[in-house]
């Protein structure tokens, strides 16, 4: 039975530079398994509109990064404070926000990025969104459907867009692994966000001179900072208001 947990105060938030106002919450989490991932999802206005007859939220599918789960995001990146607080000012459309457990925690760091990076995750994702759908009142069709994440995640991002091309029109990379260099394609947006002192900065640097060079088009986001959940909630932060536009 899914379990609802009703957020109660929303916190400061510090959007694009700028402190905002405590809001009440305007949204919820639910726990759950898709495709035997576990995962969180957020419901904006506590799922009371959810039942609508015949309405659909456009969906993003939010990754976590190596040694982490489906609760980083909510436990350490404030997502609900933050979305609460852009929708409370306006600037982002209700969305549902999937983050699954994307690579679960292995002993070593090899047998984490093994794991990660065994393809497994990409080619069961066309599955797992088929189960999300059936499941919730969300999109399937591309135009609503976003996918990001953060280092490990970054990485996951780039392998299913690849996998499942034209699948997303809203493409977020946050200090991402860039082991591969692939694009989107059929896309709206393509944000990259790193930070200056970020171990995968070089990393970054060529994937963008790749990008540039195939004459790729994306929105380029540098910031302070290094690996870190103060970047990654200021990159979440500027990314959804670019999302179903």
């Amino acid at each position: 039975m899914r379990k609802f947990f009703i957020i109660i105060a929303a916190a400061c938030l510090a959007a694009c530079g700028t402190q905002q106002p405590q809001t009440p919450a305007l949204g919820t989490t639910m726990r759950d398994t898709i495709h035997n991932v576990p995962c969180v999802v957020y419901v904006p206005y506590k799922g009371e509109r959810l039942e609508a007859k015949g309405e659909k939220y456009p969906v993003l599918y939010l990754q976590h990064g190596m040694w982490g789960n489906e609760n980083d995001w909510t436990e350490k990146g404030n997502l609900l404070p933050i979305m609460d607080s852009l929708l409370q000012l306006g600037r982002v459309k209700p969305m549902v926000i999937i983050m699954p457990d994307n690579c679960p925690g292995k002993p070593t760091y090899e047998q984490e990025r093994d794991d990660a990076t065994n393809g497994d995750w990409e080619a069961h994702f066309a599955d797992f969104m088929a189960e999300a759908e059936s499941k919730s009142p969300i999109s399937s069709e591309p135009s609503q459907r976003a996918i990001a994440g953060l280092s490990m995640g970054g990485y996951h991002t780039m392998r299913v867009r690849h996998v499942l091309k034209g699948q997303f029109a809203y493409v977020g990379m946050f200090s991402a692994a860039t082991f591969v260099h692939n694009a989107p394609e059929d896309y709206r947006v393509f944000w990259i966000g790193i930070g200056k002192d970020d171990f995968l900065y070089q990393s970054n640097h060529a994937y963008r001179q790749w990008l540039e060079t195939n004459h790729v088009e994306y929105t380029y986001y540098e910031s302070e900072g290094g690996h870190d959940w103060p970047n990654w909630q200021d990159y979440i932060t500027r990314f959804l208001p670019k999302l179903f536009k």
